[in-house]
């Protein structure tokens, strides 16, 4: 690939094509940190953390898998739901064990999950943005597939194209420019695919990092010098134009690199180590276009690191260790309390002496204090484990929860029912190891009855029996049924049949679900008569529609032709079995003649749906 040099005018695109699998196939140089620590989506012990990290707009978090069309979770491992319809059974693409992953069940309609902005930036500067991903959906089976875009500020740059249903992460992205005065970008995913059969995918490992030039420190191997030895001098190799005027500075880390400290004044290509103490000592530098960008960690790329290694001529070891170690020395097991000494000659050839002061400790028994706390639900992963006390150990103490470095005093959370084991070592290598267990409480369940079967205007008395009190009631179908609390006993109506189902919420904030199908049989009895007289003699005066209430609601519509289609009597949203809302024979006032009128009458029952009834009825008077 050939370098390309920054430029202070356009966006530039490093790179675009199939999916990239380092992200040295994007910068041809040397990466910054990642600016966007968030994008790996943290760790927990919780296979699933409950509280919404709202980073998809558009999308509803599901703690509760699988999430449906349109969701999303992050989770540690698929293969500990209970159920992931057919999706690969994966973790986080990441060595951590409880590291969590984004996974997306797409919305039906193509739209944005993911979007963040990274501000502090510096001007025409190169950055590299990119993403794991994964078609979860099985090898041959040919469903919908993932297409996502990458977006800096609304504008797409670069499109992933389908992602195959190759059962592995795969990394995509790209690299640009930021434009002259541009400081604040805002970066998004783009879900090009509609939702459906498929189009399922999990998200680790977003990245946005600075790129420049290859930053070198040459040979890159150790170097391993006497301490009665030379000083080294340490080279600063900067393959690249991308910066004009580039500026660097040296940096030593005291703890193996975790951290990195500024030497004051090494900003030289060539920096002298001259410490002949002997230890490891690691150098690195920082590397940016200006001074200005080189005090900005946005803005820069660090080199590789450097270990420079001096061996000592003389040095001792003091050491203690628990009754019932061993400890290594001079191709043996030492048990015992003493002084040992050895003399060597390393593989570079520098002559050392070694005197080892050991001391073996009673095992003094260490004894810890636990507050444990079990989940509030059957189902949830919200349990606590808290180490609030260590007896009888030497700090430093090293704390071991489920095999991972946890600190006393520091809530574990987030726990399902189970056992946990606890591991504490003091500085001696003295051992508590103990197993805790939360327990599962007892499930929240209830019950609202067999399916049921009867005509429509029937009565269904619904009765909630459960083993915990509710605390609120939540029926569906939506609008059925509009009671939320003390709906232990109640009377209802079914319109027609229907799936009736209860979630319920106990006092405690556990959830139950139980169903039952209801199987409405329709009457559609209505009886209109055949003939009526409207001489005001209070018997048969008027002409209506009768039928079973509630089974029958009301009549839509009542209309009453001649022989001739003129219509004598018109009226809506009329009652039924009230015969003074039906017709009195008269058109405008006056007696209409006797002789055969059709009618049609549109009745309303009680499940919706609207059935016309007609016929002829015979006036006399």
């Amino acid at each position: 690939m050939p370098r390309i040099t920054v430029c202070s005018l356009a966006w530039i695109l490093f790179w675009l094509g199939a999916p990239i699998y380092s992200q040295g196939q994007i910068c041809s140089g040397n990466l910054g940190r990642n600016i966007f620590e968030e994008g790996d989506f943290g760790s927990g012990a919780a296979n699933i953390p409950l509280t919404d990290p709202q980073i998809a707009p558009g999308y509803f978090y599901d703690p509760t898998p699988p999430p449906y069309d349109g969701s999303y979770c992050l989770t540690n491992n698929i293969a500990r739901w209970s159920s992931s319809f057919s999706w690969m059974q994966i973790q986080d693409n990441s060595p951590d064990p409880n590291g969590y992953m984004m996974v997306v069940n797409a919305s039906y309609d193509p739209g944005l999950f993911y979007e963040q902005t990274v501000e502090g930036l510096c001007e025409n500067t190169a950055y590299v943005f990119t993403a794991d991903v994964y078609n979860l959906i099985r090898s041959g089976s040919n469903n919908l597939k993932p297409n996502v875009s990458f977006l800096i500020d609304g504008v797409e740059f670069y499109s992933t194209g389908l992602i195959p249903e190759n059962q592995r992460w795969n990394t995509y992205g790209f690299g640009f420019s930021t434009l002259p005065g541009q400081t604040t970008v805002t970066l998004s995913l783009r879900n090009n695919a509609a939702g459906g059969i498929g189009n399922d995918l999990a998200l680790d490992n977003i990245t946005f990092r600075p790129c420049g030039p290859e930053a070198l420190i040459l040979p890159t191997e150790i170097a391993n010098i006497c301490e009665d030895g030379s000083s080294i001098n340490l080279f600063a190799t900067i393959v690249g134009n991308q910066y004009e005027t580039p500026v660097l500075q040296w940096q030593r880390s005291a703890d193996q690199g975790a951290t990195w400290t500024d030497i004051p004044g090494a900003n030289d290509t060539i920096y002298p180590h001259s410490i002949l103490s002997g230890g490891d000592y690691y150098y690195r530098y920082l590397l940016a276009n200006d001074p200005a960008n080189l005090l900005n960690d946005k803005c820069r790329v660090v080199s590789n690191e450097k270990i420079v290694r001096v061996i000592p001529k003389f040095y001792t070891v003091i050491d203690t260790i628990c009754e019932g170690l061993t400890y290594p020395f001079n191709n043996g097991l030492l048990r015992a309390s003493g002084t040992y000494i050895d003399s060597l000659k390393t593989s570079i050839g520098c002559d050392s002496i070694v005197t080892l002061l050991l001391t073996v400790t009673p095992d003094p028994g260490i004894d810890a204090i636990f507050s444990l706390q079990d989940p509030s639900c059957s189902y949830l992963t919200d349990g606590t484990v808290l180490l609030e006390a260590i007896a009888r150990a030497t700090q430093p103490t090293k704390i071991l929860f489920n095999s991972r470095i946890i600190s006393q005093g520091t809530p574990q959370s987030n726990l399902q029912a189970g056992p946990y084991s606890i591991s504490i070592e003091d500085r001696y290598g003295c051992r508590l190891d103990t197993l805790l267990r939360l327990n599962l409480p007892e499930p929240f369940v209830i019950d609202i009855g067999p399916d049921w079967e009867g005509l429509a205007g029937d009565t269904l008395l619904l009765k909630t029996i459960s083993n915990f009190p509710v605390g609120r009631f939540n029926w569906q179908p939506s609008g059925q049924i509009n009671c939320e609390t003390d709906c232990d006993s109640l009377a209802w109506i079914p319109p027609s049949s229907m799936q009736l189902s209860l979630r319920a919420i106990s006092q405690n904030g556990c959830i139950a679900t139980d169903s039952l199908f209801v199987r409405v049989t329709q009457l559609r009895n209505i009886f209109i008569p055949s003939g009526f007289t409207p001489n005001g003699d209070g018997s048969n005066d008027f002409f209506t529609v009768y039928g079973n209430v509630p089974s029958a609601q009301e009549v839509d519509r009542f209309v009453i032709y001649d022989r001739w289609g003129k219509v004598m009597f018109e009226r809506s949203s009329m009652s039924l079995n009230e015969p003074s809302t039906g017709w009195d024979g008269r058109m405008m006032g006056r007696l209409a003649p006797e002789g055969v009128y059709q009618y049609v009458a549109y009745v309303r029952f009680l499940d919706g749906r609207i059935v016309p009834f007609s016929g002829s009825v015979t006036l006399l008077r």
